[in-house]
């Protein structure tokens, strides 16, 4: 008859242990890889929607510049930027970077005075989704490339078959059809987050100028990325300096918005690109954990607001950003129950 002494069978539910801690450690990192292919797949897929309609857009610019009487000058710059177009969406993948460059410096060259202000409005619409796209997808390269070069994943063969994912390498000119044609003190990119309690109510905050006290407004938690951030990151540590709460970045949701705003704000002319996400979570009381200056000044207030609470606000004459959030609330519950993130859509 065999027989164990405590020591052997400690030693032994030591190592099932362990290998019950690796199985888990693994099935784990396994599904996290698949779910970080599924993100990089539908990044890529978004970034590809958003370069074509580029290519469209610029078509269309091409075609509105020529004429019975154009200057054959503007003929042969419209003949080449639809030349561009046409190659770049032709491109495969591994060669589009050069042709998307291409376009990109061909459609900054642009003369957007001589275009129509529809024209300008949709050029600088694509131009901007390219933007977020290329960054959504840079991101997701980033993080899935993070896992899979770790030595654990590579000798267990975690993520299967799939191809490393590669960088997506393009210029970020900010064009002039892009701009507002003002002259802005500072220009930042911000990341918003729509927070939802329980009950589908919104998380605001109320401030004010500093040199307008008198003026109050409510606004949606967050703020300027910062840099070598990504808008994740931007929007999880703004949500937690401003009220305290910790969230994990996963449970976000977008951007599912997109405003462009220019505002005067303690004597700067700011223009601001907004990306809104929306998460959940349950109600508590929010607390700054690390308030900057004017937010221990200005920021005086917050409230968990329902569509009706934010109409009578505007009501009062206290301005809430971003525009009509009391309509567009639905939309946010709605992306916050989707299982993949929604296309960006520009607000006010």
């Amino acid at each position: 008859m065999i027989t164990f002494s405590a020591t052997t069978i400690l030693v032994l539910a030591l190592i099932a242990a362990l290998i019950v801690a690796a199985g888990v450690w693994a099935y784990s990192t396994a599904n996290r890889l698949d779910r970080l292919h599924v993100r990089g797949d539908q990044a890529r897929d978004a970034l590809e929607a958003a370069l074509s309609r580029r290519a469209v857009v610029a078509r269309t610019v091409a075609i509105s510049m020529t004429g019975p009487a154009a200057d054959p000058a503007v003929a042969e710059r419209s003949k080449r930027l639809v030349a561009l177009a046409d190659r770049a969406e032709r491109a495969d993948w591994r060669s589009r970077e050069t042709a998307e460059n291409q376009l990109a410096a061909a459609l900054s060259a642009l003369d957007i005075t001589q275009l129509r202000p529809q024209l300008v409005a949709e050029l600088a619409d694509a131009e901007a989704r390219v933007l977020i796209a290329r960054r959504f997808h840079n991101d997701a390269v980033r993080d899935t490339l993070a896992l899979r070069t770790r030595r654990p994943v590579r000798l267990l063969h975690l993520g299967g078959t799939a191809p490393l994912p590669t960088y997506f390498e393009i210029a970020e000119r900010v064009t002039p059809a892009a701009t507002t044609g003002l002259d802005v003190d500072t220009v930042r990119t911000s990341a918003r987050v729509i927070l939802l309690d329980e009950q589908d109510r919104v998380l605001l905050l109320r401030g004010h100028d500093p040199q307008t006290p008198d003026m109050p407004f409510w606004f949606t938690v967050g703020g300027g990325i910062e840099p070598g951030e990504t808008l994740r990151t931007a929007a999880v540590r703004e949500l937690w300096e401003e009220t305290g709460f910790a969230l994990d970045s996963s449970l976000l949701r977008g951007p599912l918005w997109r405003r462009v705003a220019v505002f005067p704000f303690d004597g700067e002319l700011i223009r601001s690109e907004e990306l809104f996400f929306v998460a959940r979570t349950k109600t508590f009381t929010p607390s700054a954990a690390d308030p900057t200056a004017w937010e221990r000044h200005c920021v005086t207030a917050n409230k968990w607001c329902t569509p009706e609470d934010i109409a009578e606000l505007d009501r009062e004459g206290e301005t809430v950003y971003p525009y009509h959030l009391d309509q567009l609330l639905p939309e946010a519950i709605t992306a916050s129950a989707a299982l993949t993130d929604p296309e960006v859509r520009s607000i006010r």
